[in-house]
């Protein structure tokens, strides 16, 4: 559902991370192993997603942490959308039982 109004695949699947989970705190690598995608497509969307004030990002040493920011006016709003969106694409898949 999501789909429609994010077209970025890795946008979407990094949204729903921070937004389900707001205390996970991560790096680039850490991420890509999670959601299965290429680094350097993972570091434009943070990028993004820290300039549009949704993540906020430390450094630790020479590696850079990103995490949610809880104070972004619409966070509450976006974590809403996609507990909602991942329950109705569950609520979708054809039932394999044969009746």
């Amino acid at each position: 559902m999501l789909d429609v109004f994010i077209t970025s695949r890795v946008r979407r699947k990094i949204l729903v991370v921070f937004a389900k989970y707001p205390d996970f705190k991560t790096h680039v690598r850490g991420l890509s192993k999670l959601i299965k995608e290429d680094p350097g497509n993972i570091q434009r969307e943070l990028n993004r997603l820290e300039k549009g004030k949704f993540l906020v990002m430390t450094k630790k040493g020479n590696t850079k942490i990103y995490q949610t920011n809880k104070e972004f006016p619409i966070l509450k709003e976006l974590q809403s959308m996609v507990i909602k969106s991942q329950q109705l694409s569950s609520s979708n898949k054809p039932n394999k039982t044969i009746g």
